[in-house]
């Protein structure tokens, strides 16, 4: 009773869990399909009637974790997609035998490593990392994201004012990741092309 997982990043250990949120009440379809046969059936899920949570609160709640998980997403596939292609770029670097190529190119993976450093904690890698290395950008979205979910699904001020304050610096780093997959990279794989080299693949 939960939307698909959100994208990770891979060989990176964040303190948190990537299910996605719970679905709201109400009715759904349940398909189960068989080779060639299909099957579909309604299914009611209803509100915990322990709880005096309202349609309105449900569907603010909804809203709200549905924004924070499309964010998380959105940061994950940025964030692969420009390690992917800097894993390229350092491997063509050293075969690069114009200089002003290889300046520029130098120029741009210092760049998306600076970026990157913002967004992951690399050195992460095992559960006990988390205390030895300083939490990045992603994980205090997580993290936020995670202390939101609760069986009493109501969004807190606390909550609110953290999303808004993450949001903001989200919105200066989603820039610069945007201007490093739409603009830096491809005007290099340009002159690269140009050179009769090829170009850094760019998964988007």
């Amino acid at each position: 009773m939960r939307y698909p997982s959100l994208e990770e990043v891979p060989n990176v250990n964040i303190e948190g869990s990537f299910r996605g949120r719970k679905v709201a009440p109400g009715t759904y379809s349940i398909v189960l399909n068989i080779g060639t046969v299909s099957e579909t059936v309604e299914a009611i899920i209803k509100p915990n009637p322990l709880h005096d949570t309202t349609p309105v609160q449900f569907s603010e709640y909804d809203q709200f974790m549905s924004e924070v998980s499309a964010n998380v997403t959105e940061m994950h596939t940025m964030v692969n997609a420009l390690y992917e292609a800097n894993k390229e770029l350092e491997k063509l670097l050293p075969t690069l035998e114009n200089q002003a190529l290889r300046s520029e190119g130098e120029q741009l993976k210092k760049r998306i490593d600076a970026w990157d450093e913002q967004m992951i904690q690399r050195k992460s890698i095992a559960y006990d990392d988390v205390v030895n290395f300083e939490n990045k950008f992603t994980a205090q979205y997580v993290f936020m994201m995670n202390q939101t979910e609760s069986s009493l699904p109501r969004v807190t001020r606390a909550a609110r004012e953290r999303k808004q304050e993450l949001d903001q610096q989200w919105s200066a780093l989603k820039s610069e990741g945007q201007t490093l997959l739409n603009s830096a990279i491809p005007s290099y794989n340009q002159k690269l092309w140009e050179a009769g080299i090829g170009a850094i693949p760019v998964r988007k």
